[in-house]
């Protein structure tokens, strides 16, 4: 016969089975399943969010509203595909589709990124600070940078080290680096960082912390991993259109990643 201490013992082990067995849904439930497109205007994110869709890019404008798609990788798995816009007004709409995302990828213009390269960190550094805000309970999406357009990318060496998307990452590492870091050396010298970004926002922001404690490097940010791949919006965008991209790039790094990731 169990003694009352044995029962009671039993009682609280299994209370406690299923309160983690309601945790762990949460939890897993919580992740989301969607890749989120961020990232300033023009970038090419309706252009991506068009070649995953239908397989080629269709002609597109700079949007002011949220455009969704559910796409198939290659072992048929769904993916629900956001795109935000960029515009000032709007961007921050990306905060309200959080919950959703599994991973979160921001665009970025390689072949334009050297001139505008403020505004752009300026625009990365609200999206490193909401995702380093999330709650605990919250699993934070996997976050990517997309060096695009690299097929604009123009070199005039044919090893592999120079080619157009090895050009277009470090183009896009090195300028993202150098003023994020920037920014976070205003920060820390507690002088106002609004004159390095958009006229009139509030630009007072966390997120930009290093494991290291030393210059901001996406490989130290204490946020997680941070992943940057180079594509260019084709006509072709498949895995199993590999071959007809002729090794261009395209959106095979991605779709790529997303088969290991999703």
């Amino acid at each position: 016969m169990l003694t009352t201490t044995a029962i009671l013992s039993i009682f609280i082990a299994l209370l406690i089975l299923g309160v983690y067995f309601i945790v762990s849904r949460k939890r897993s439930s919580s992740r989301g399943n969607a890749l989120l497109l961020v990232g300033p205007s023009d970038a090419g994110k309706t252009a991506i969010l068009s070649a995953l869709s239908f397989g080629r890019v269709m002609p597109t404008l700079a949007s002011l509203q949220t455009n969704s798609a559910v796409v198939h990788l290659s072992d048929g798995k769904p993916l629900r595909v956001i795109d935000v816009p960029g515009h000032l007004r709007v961007r921050d709409q990306f905060r309200q589709h959080l919950s959703d995302a599994k991973a979160v990828a921001f665009v970025v213009d390689s072949s334009t990124v050297s001139r505008n390269g403020s505004l752009v960190a300026e625009h990365l550094h609200n999206v490193l600070h909401s995702l380093m805000s999330l709650p605990p309970s919250r699993q934070q999406p996997a976050l990517l940078i997309l060096a695009h357009k690299a097929d604009l990318i123009k070199t005039g060496s044919t090893s592999a080290e120079a080619s157009p998307e090895g050009l277009a990452i470090a183009r896009v590492k090195n300028v993202l680096e150098r003023e994020l870091e920037k920014r976070a050396v205003q920060s820390a010298g507690s002088v106002g960082i609004e004159g390095l970004g958009a006229e009139g926002e509030n630009t007072e922001l966390g997120g930009l912390e290093c494991a290291t404690g030393g210059p901001f490097r996406f490989e130290n940010w204490e946020g997680g991993e941070v992943t940057i791949l180079a594509t260019s919006a084709v006509a072709k965008s498949s895995v199993s259109d590999e071959k007809n991209n002729e090794g261009k790039g395209g959106l095979i790094s991605l779709l790529t990643w997303l088969d290991d990731f999703v």
